[in-house]
């Protein structure tokens, strides 16, 4: 019996022993993962990408196009004793001009600058007034242009005239510089490439910008007209020229084997 009871003891605690063994193991599995290197798990980790070389480089196109908008100022000046009556004369002429300008619907019109300011003499008392009203004409038919300015000359003067690039012209002319400077980026990525010792690049980065226009104006001071002259004549035109440039900016990463 006793013999019985000792075996009993002894299997219980047996059973004991690898009960705790278990219970520990269980507890401490999740730790002993974590804690377990990649060798460990039979999983290998993805090598490091190497630092390439990176490369920033511009390269530009232009051209000269030749202007093809006009911008003809017109001008009317007067001198009186009275504010108002000054200021009501001269809003009559522009009026006058501008509704027979609009006629016209090859060039575009508006209202330019408007002046009243008065007259001093070296003690600051006001002597007079005198006003300035201008008429602003736009268009791409220089013929059309010209034609009408010098039939409003009669009533107001043409003061100054300038020349342009129009915006339809300058996006056109930019399309086409693209495929340069885009064309000139790529020749200069890959010729600093090769001089690195590298056999390509990719492209990181790219900033495209464009300069618009730079005004080459021929602006011309005309003379005013004689109150008794007939229709004038159409204005003598010539265009200058504007520069459009397109510019590429980028980043290239140099790839390949660097030769040594």
């Amino acid at each position: 019996m006793a013999r019985f009871l000792t075996r009993t003891v002894l299997s219980a605690a047996v059973s004991a022993a690898v009960s705790t063994t278990a219970l520990t193991a269980a507890l401490l599995a999740p730790g002993m993962a974590a804690a377990q290197t990649p060798s460990q798990t039979g999983l290998a980790s993805a090598p490091a990408r190497p630092e390439l070389p990176q490369l920033s480089l511009e390269a530009a196109a232009s051209s000269d196009v030749a202007q093809d908008k006009v911008e003809i100022t017109l001008a009317k000046e007067i001198e009186g004793a009275d504010q108002a009556q000054l200021a009501d004369q001269l809003n009559k002429v522009l009026a006058s001009t501008l509704a027979t300008a609009k006629r016209n619907t090859k060039v575009e019109s508006r209202s330019g600058n408007y002046r009243v300011w008065a007259n001093t003499d070296r003690n600051g008392k006001i002597t007079g007034w005198r006003g300035r009203a201008e008429l602003v004409l736009e268009s791409r038919d220089f013929v059309a242009a010209s034609t009408l300015a010098g039939e409003l000359s009669q009533a107001m003067a043409v003061s100054n005239i300038n020349f342009s690039l129009s915006r339809e012209a300058r996006e056109a002319e930019e399309q086409r510089l693209l495929q340069e400077a885009a064309k000139a980026f790529g020749v200069r990525a890959t010729s600093a490439a090769n001089a690195f010792g590298f056999g390509n690049y990719a492209v990181k980065t790219l900033d495209l910008s464009g300069s618009g226009t730079v005004y080459s104006p021929r602006p011309m001071m005309m003379r005013a007209a004689s109150a008794d002259a007939k229709m004038a004549e159409a204005l003598p035109l010539e265009a200058g020229k504007a520069t459009v440039t397109v510019s590429v900016r980028g980043t290239v990463e140099l790839l390949g084997t660097q030769q040594r």
